[in-house]
């Protein structure tokens, strides 16, 4: 369901310069002007050897873009591609549902003790996970709530 995504001439450029630095291919490069950062998406199994030993390759590809480089794992599952953008071990479980209009939404409940955490400083990760949802798999909107309680009677 992944529609099809272009990249401008700057995106391939880094995505060029992303390769070169990491040896890892990137499938998609995001400039998210917004946080002032880069985001790539990198195929499955290549998060390590594109973040390198310590980070290497990132703090180097940070040096020479002179901004923030974030990296996702990209998954063909949709529940499985949020959990590898908002850090899979605070999040409980993730509702795909239809709304009334149509679209798509996930709901990804998580701790509420870690809910800052996922939803990240200034809503960073929740942003991310937007953006990256919406470009993928047409998920119109990703809400995050914290641990349903439910009372039994």
């Amino acid at each position: 369901m992944t529609q099809e995504i272009k990249l401008t001439t700057d995106q391939m450029r880094l995505m060029s310069l992303f390769q070169n630095i990491t040896k890892a291919t990137a499938r998609d490069c995001v400039e998210d002007e917004k946080q002032n950062r880069i985001i790539f998406v990198v195929n499955e199994g290549k998060m390590g050897l594109a973040i390198g030993k310590g980070g290497s390759h990132i703090k180097q590809l940070q040096n020479k873009i002179d901004r923030n480089v974030e990296l996702v794992e990209y998954s063909d599952d949709p529940v499985k591609f949020l959990k590898n953008i908002l850090n899979e071990k605070y999040i409980l479980e993730i509702k795909m549902s239809e709304r009334l209009d149509g679209s798509q939404q996930a709901i990804v409940i998580v701790d509420n003790s870690k809910k800052g955490v996922v939803v990240g400083r200034e809503g960073r990760n929740a942003e991310k996970a937007r953006l990256l949802a919406r470009r993928y798999f047409d998920i119109t909107s990703v809400l995050i709530n914290s641990e349903e309680i439910s009372l039994e009677w």
